[in-house]
């Protein structure tokens, strides 16, 4: 689809062409001759990347893998969203908020992969996830396969559905530094039986950033007549590929995450042969559907977040996908490169670059994630979160591209302090 269409057929396009898209689009195009692993590292650059957001100046934000809030471009698209459908009010609703809501799938299928038969907006990556495994066409012992460090929320939805319908769930362990891909694949292959219908596997371990060789994966259970679920929550927007490259049959993904969608959107994607597989979560308004709206109806809905997708997506264009996965991987490297081989501090993320991006995790010995994550705070003002389970011990780390090396500078100073008198002590 033309962009230039798009934008013009959208009903409200708030300010796509504001001062402050078009003043980033001028910083961009300075700084295009610039190979994106040598911008990675352009501070000048990043610091007018920065300068778009506004941070609260309390802490250093570390945090931004549960919410990564919204740059003032696509803010300011978001409340001029909700101003205009406020004055549109049901006009909105009856004429035109379908066919809106549809061309920003498109584009999303278009930017992140699939068609727009197969790609739906969700309101997350749970719900998504948790559509799939509620619609399944389950039967008395049928298993699902999925991990111990898998999303805690998902892997109750499995123990439901065990409840339920009185199938088996196999869960398997990821190594925190597994030597090859072949390594992880075996793990999941030696769990499937005959009566396997389903693996669910992350494609960015949340609690340590760890990338899974999804593709292989998702051969070797399809060379079994197995289906997976990808769990996305952290991948799109954070680094490049593409959903229909992974050879999955379903991929979640929480938009508010790294694309930078205000709360509320997430991604459903659905291969097309498998959508009339999945029952339903909630009735559509029209009942069966030939495509994937078949499986996201929810009612009347905060549709100014739809519309937000697209400034979003407006907003990660400009600064590009590459340059914005090499600033978050140099970010990453940056910060673990100078810890990973001091006494008293392990980092729960591989050290080979390609099984990570931007998230990695880092604990003390001795210490309790919650006491760190509390110290972290209180004493050196950098604010982070403590994982303590699934053979996972430490403070998961995801600064975003607005994150200076100097802030990370002073983690790694207080990890050094916190240390040693951790052994001192």
């Amino acid at each position: 689809m033309n962009k230039r269409t798009f934008l013009k057929n959208l009903a409200v396009t708030g300010l796509a062409s504001s001062t402050s898209l078009k003043a980033l689009s001028e910083t961009i195009e300075a700084y295009e001759h610039i190979h994106p692993k040598d911008l990675a590292i352009d501070e000048d650059f990043w610091l007018k990347i920065r300068a778009g957001y506004k941070l609260k100046p309390d802490y250093i934000n570390l945090e931004n893998g549960y919410y990564c809030f919204i740059p003032t471009e696509t803010l300011e698209n978001y409340i001029s969203h909700i101003r205009e459908i406020n004055y549109q009010a049901s006009w909105y609703f009856r004429t035109v908020q379908w066919e809106n809501k549809d061309k920003v799938a498109a584009r999303l299928a278009a930017t992140f992969g699939g068609s727009p038969d197969e790609v739906a907006i969700t309101r997350n990556a749970t719900e998504s996830l948790d559509i799939i495994i509620s619609g399944f066409p389950w039967k008395k012992g049928d298993e699902a396969i999925f991990a111990h460090q898998d999303y805690g929320s998902i892997k109750n939805m499995f123990e439901l559905t065990s409840r339920r319908h009185g199938t088996v769930n196999k869960i398997v362990d990821i190594p925190l530094h597994p030597k090859t891909d072949e390594e992880i694949v075996k793990i999941y292959e030696d769990a499937i039986t005959p009566n396997t219908k389903l693996i669910m596997v992350s494609h960015m371990i949340n609690i340590t950033g760890q990338i899974l060789p999804v593709k292989k994966i998702c051969d070797m259970a399809h060379g079994y007549g197995v289906d997976v679920m990808l769990d996305g929550a952290h991948c799109i927007a954070h680094f490049d590929f593409r959903i229909d490259e992974l050879n999955c049959d379903y991929y979640a993904c929480s938009l508010h995450k790294w694309l930078s969608v205000p709360l509320g959107a997430g991604l459903l994607y659905v291969k097309k042969d498998k959508i009339n597989k999945i029952w339903p979560l909630l009735a559509p308004y029209e009942l069966d559907h030939a495509n994937i709206k078949n499986l996201n109806h929810i009612g009347t809905h905060p549709v100014a977040t739809d519309l937000a997708v697209n400034d979003a997506l407006d907003y990660f264009e400009k600064i590009g996908a590459e340059r914005k996965e090499e600033r978050l991987r140099y970010l990453q490297r940056y910060w673990t490169d100078k810890v990973r081989d001091l006494p008293g501090i392990h980092v729960n993320t591989p050290a080979d670059p390609s099984r990570s991006c931007g998230i990695a995790n880092v604990g003390i010995s001795g210490m309790d994630p919650s006491e760190m994550a509390k110290l972290l705070l209180d004493k050196y003002k950098i604010y982070t979160v403590g994982i303590n389970y699934a053979g996972v011990v430490g403070c998961r780390i995801t600064p975003n591209v607005y994150t200076t090396p100097r802030e990370l500078d002073i983690f790694v100073s207080s990890l050094k302090e916190m240390a040693k008198s951790a052994g001192a002590s």
